[in-house]
């Protein structure tokens, strides 16, 4: 009732959502002042958008850059304009206008605040020691600006929340006692991931439609990183990594993603893009115990290009040529576009929505699964001679979605899972805080030897284009012997934060083996966020659907915003220019490294020589690629065999 009371007097701009999203963006411009400081912005730009660019922060907590749509349930970012005085301004849903006096300090505009944001609270438990998201709380700052402890209306206090509902059936764990009703996680379902599994429910609660386990979510962590709570974190892993490194009997390997160096100095107060932690983490890790070892991730995405790659090629030959390339075996799909496979979200997505597509995935592990896979066999057997069940795998990670991908039935033996614990980046940076480590204030360290050279092609992994990129720099000189026919290595027409980029480029002059392809217009496209993979999908569906070619021949497709750079486990707060900042890094480590291309790393050279023989040989196939299942077959449609008795489950009718 108070929630309802408050919103009621604070009316919406003249300009509604609904305008907003329909209306077409314009080349034109418009003038306005914000607190005396004049500013030019694009017609159409949203208020809170505009007093921003004049480097003025407005507090909220339901609005979020990524979202269309997210806004107008906290009123935080309440503002007013001097030309219509006692009229408060919700930002966040208000088009900026012509000759707007915007004012965002006053003492009326504080109160305001102040009392929207307990309002905000009026259901939130006083936690925040325990909570997973303490010190990294946008809730917990917002209170503290805005001297909500002071404030004794007992209309605002504390109220026990109704609904206690805890989902920890995926490795999202979700408590709804800490949520606030943001809606940032349905915009976020809603507008990048489109796999519809909240919904809004008696005044902005949010609830699902069973388990999560139960839902679409494909466990890519994106309403993690927008929820301003710790209503929704992912499931933690730390604690049984801590009593392994004090266990000598145990022998812990750390492998870091290209995506984390990027990032994780967010973590320790650094901007976004300032500076890349990689060897400098090799330091902080090898501190927490006498028993740990340090490989590099980027070597296992060397090595899934070396089998992705090769795997395209064999599509193409066998499509093209009628002949086999490698492989011996008539299994082998020749289905084309062939998707990578590196990002779970993505997969997930697949076996969940579109299992009559399945055989387009690559049948590559990604590369953790890869690296996990080498090191608990060559790495053991050939190098260190010992038992891999001694061996606890530990992959730090950027993504939330690769903490289910470890513990699927393809990804383990029957003594062991090829990775046993995965941290995020967030995880990490709480280990090295626990110990008093700060990385960026560490000299560096080298990672360890075998598994621990990579290429730049490994490093580009970490955005959106990389996989793709890195595959064409060493598929196109398989079938050329050359180069690939961009400057410096740089696929530029590939790179990039739009959702969907493409390019094509003819094989010419190729090697004798593949005449078949020569002249052949090779084309491909990337797309990052589930909307956008969605739209390529159905773009192909129908193409066979017509008995057409499908417009293009390899594709790459990332959950996230961004690929792994933007992924659910990564610092908070996300936004599109942390996400290019992060990229910038990325970029820059490729270009400054001595090794460019994936098959020109000499360990992944000695990898093939010393254990593998050839890409895509038997035992290559056995420990570095894997299947798919439907979801339906795999969750007997949809429902969960483990009874939760804290969770109202679909009936049987219900799924059907």
């Amino acid at each position: 009732f108070m929630i309802r009371r408050c919103l009621r007097r604070i009316p919406f701009s003249r300009v509604t959502l609904s305008n907003l999203l329909t209306g077409r963006p314009s080349s034109s411009s418009i003038k306005l002042t914000v607190d005396g400081k004049d500013i030019q912005v694009p017609t159409g730009t949203l208020l809170i958008e505009a007093i921003r660019k004049a480097g003025i922060d407005v507090p909220t907590m339901c609005y979020h850059s990524d979202l269309k749509g997210s806004g107008g349930i906290c009123r935080i970012c309440l503002v007013n304009d001097v030309t219509r005085p006692n009229s408060p301004i919700v930002s966040c849903r208000t088009i900026a206008e012509e000759g707007m006096k915007i004012e965002t300090k006053s003492e009326k505009l504080v109160e305001l605040r102040a009392t929207n944001t307990s309002l905000m609270f009026r259901t939130h438990p006083p936690t925040c020691l325990t909570c997973s998201n303490n010190t990294k709380c946008e809730t917990q700052n917002q209170a503290s600006k805005m001297n909500c402890h002071a404030m004794e209306t007992k209309e605002i206090m504390y109220q026990q929340p109704t609904n206690k509902t805890k989902d920890i059936t995926t490795v999202i764990n979700r408590k709804m006692e800490l949520c606030i009703g943001c809606d940032r996680c349905i915009q976020t379902c809603n507008t990048q991931c489109k796999v519809y599994d909240w919904e809004n429910k008696d005044f902005h609660s949010v609830d699902t439609y069973g388990s999560m386990r139960n839902s679409e979510c494909i466990q890519c962590g994106q309403c993690i990183n927008r929820c301003p709570t710790g209503a929704l974190s992912e499931r933690p892993e730390i604690e049984p990594i801590l009593q392994a490194l004090k266990d000598n009997d145990k022998h812990v390997v750390f492998q870091i993603a290209p995506a984390i160096r990027a990032a994780i100095a967010e973590e320790f107060g650094l901007a976004p893009g300032e500076r890349v932690l990689k060897n400098e983490l090799v330091t902080a890790l090898k501190k927490l115990g006498k028993n740990v070892t340090v490989l590099d991730t980027d070597f296992g995405a060397d090595l899934t290009i070396i089998e992705e790659a090769s795997e395209f090629v064999e599509r193409l030959v066998r499509k093209l040529d009628g002949k086999k390339y490698l492989i011996p075996e008539e299994t082998q799909s020749t289905e084309l576009p062939m998707f990578t496979s590196c990002c779970p979200g993505w997969v997930s997505f697949m076996e969940k929505n579109y299992p009559e597509m399945l055989e387009h995935l690559s049948t590559c592990k990604s590369p953790m699964q890869m690296q996990s896979a080498m090191i608990k066999t060559y790495w053991a057997e050939k190098i260190m001679k010992i038992d891999p069940k001694k061996i606890v795998n530990v992959a730090i990670m950027p993504c939330t979605a690769k903490k289910e991908e470890k513990d699927r039935a393809d990804m383990r033996t029957k003594d062991f899972k090829w990775t046993d614990y995965i941290l995020t980046t967030r995880e990490t940076a709480k280990i090295f805080k626990m110990f008093g480590l700060d990385p960026s204030k560490l000299p560096p360290s080298p990672f360890d030897k075998t598994m621990g050279i990579s290429s730049g092609a490994g490093v580009i992994f970490g955005a959106t284009g990389g996989v793709l990129e890195a595959a064409l720099r060493t598929g196109y000189e398989v079938i050329t012997g050359r180069p690939v026919p961009f400057k410096n290595l740089e696929i530029l027409p590939i790179r990039g934060m739009e959702g969907v980029r493409e390019t094509k480029f003819k094989l010419e002059n190729v090697k004798p083996q593949f005449k078949k392809l020569e002249g052949f217009e090779c084309r491909v496209a990337v797309a990052h966020q589930i909307e956008n993979a969605r739209a390529i999908v159905e773009i192909v569906k129908e193409a066979k659907r017509k008995g057409q070619d499908p417009p293009w021949h390899l594709v790459e497709i990332m959950a996230c915003p961004g690929g792994c750079l933007g992924g659910g486990g990564q610092p908070k707060p996300t936004s599109l220019d942390i996400r290019k900042a992060r990229a910038s890094l990325i970029y820059q480590e490729d270009r400054d490294l001595p090794i460019r291309k994936s098959h020109d790393n000499p360990e992944i050279t000695e990898m093939y020589s010393n254990y593998l023989t050839h890409a895509l040989s038997e035992r290559a196939h056995h420990l570095l690629h894997r299947s798919y299942t439907p979801f339906k077959d795999k969750y007997l449609g949809y429902l969960d065999p483990v009874s939760y008795t804290h969770l109202t489950l679909p009936t049987k009718a219900q799924v059907q």
